[in-house]
């Protein structure tokens, strides 16, 4: 296999094996609505083979950053609209990475009464609201019936974005948010049938998955997983216990015949990954980059090796609009500039050069 080959992720077909991973840029405003310039920026980027949206809250009280897409509006979704046009008319192909942030947010952030999460423990620190900082909440915990709306929520989003006109989609359940928070024992202290084991707690992504698959059809729906990834007080210490947790969760997916499984994990060759690879029995896409840059070199040789059908680049796309002609001609890349990535303007977002 080679990284600048075609290739099939259930109903998405591909030109090539780079994809745009899911960035949290802010470039939204404050009702959420993506417009002409993020249209621009991700237009800007459709040569890679597929694009995963910056993480897009289902429900208002899901929203954990100030600035954050949304697909909950018909103003929201309309500009979505905008975003799919851009990227089809340049040949791209994109999908919406849906995000539940759960107890990731504060009130002042996603303007409700409440946050929810699995338990009612607080993140330990502090996140950035639209004016400081303020000390995560202690979330709601959330009822066996508030649970189905979570669900329900995802389907209403995912239904939202192939409406208008993206792709497929991305659920989230990695990185600390909501669906993560549930497959962690650190974040998930509950006694029902959506805590405990790795079973009960695999349940709610599996569920999620389940239902959005069957509303818009399992070939235009990934899933993003981070197991060990230990962020945001979404704790998994225990090996044994990530294990069983994960493969759980792939067993109950694999049956759904998803378009992909995204892995965002420092070992990608390592036994956890390539035997959940295995358990999931489809396409595996990896992201290794959080830690260091996924360089070209890294890039190449997970696809060479099958060790991967296509790999997630973060860094290098958001510095390098023409990645995938930098990679294959040979070319120096621009140099990311980090004080920028976050932000209401152009800059860092729409302004880094194309190849001459």
């Amino acid at each position: 296999m080679d990284l600048f080959s075609p290739v099939a992720l259930g109903d998405l077909q591909l030109p090539n094996r780079l994809v745009m991973a899911p960035l949290t840029r802010t470039r939204s405003g404050a009702e959420g609505v993506p417009g002409p310039l993020v249209a621009e920026h991700y237009g800007q980027r459709a040569s890679t083979g597929l694009i995963v949206t910056e993480g897009t809250y289902p429900s208002r009280e899901s929203r954990s950053y100030p600035s954050q897409p949304g697909i909950v509006t018909d103003e929201q979704q309309e500009g979505w609209r905008g975003v799919a046009e851009a990227v089809h008319a340049r040949g791209g192909r994109l999908v919406m990475q849906v995000m539940h942030g759960g107890r990731v947010t504060h009130p002042d952030i996603t303007g409700t009464e409440r946050i929810v999460g699995p338990s009612a423990i607080a993140i330990q620190g502090e996140t950035h609201t639209a004016t400081g900082k303020v000390a995560y909440p202690v979330p709601h915990e959330l009822t066996t019936s508030e649970i189905a709306d979570v669900v329900a929520d995802f389907v209403t989003a995912s239904r939202r974005a192939v409406d208008a006109g993206l792709d497929g989609v991305e659920l989230h359940s990695a990185n600390g948010y909501l669906l993560h928070q549930f497959l962690a024992p650190g974040s998930n202290h509950r006694t029902d049938s959506y805590g405990g084991s790795p079973e009960n707690r695999a349940r709610l992504s599996i569920e999620v998955a389940t239902a959005v698959a069957a509303e818009i059809g399992a070939g235009r729906v990934g899933i993003r997983i981070s197991p060990a990834h230990n962020i945001q007080d979404a704790l998994e210490t225990d090996p044994a216990d990530v294990e069983a947790t994960y493969a759980a969760l792939v067993e109950g997916l694999a049956p759904l015949g998803l378009a992909y499984l995204s892995v965002l994990h420092a070992d990608p060759t390592g036994d956890l990954v390539q035997g959940l690879r295995k358990r999931f029995e489809g396409p595996l896409m990896l992201n290794t980059g959080f830690a260091a840059v996924t360089t070209r070199e890294e890039a190449t040789g997970l696809v060479a090796d099958g060790v991967a059908d296509v790999v997630a680049v973060g860094r290098a796309v958001m510095a390098n609009p023409d990645l995938l002609a930098r990679w294959q001609g040979g070319h120096p890349e621009n140099e990311l500039d980090p004080t920028t990535s976050y932000g209401s303007g152009a800059e860092g977002y729409t302004d880094y050069p194309f190849l001459a």
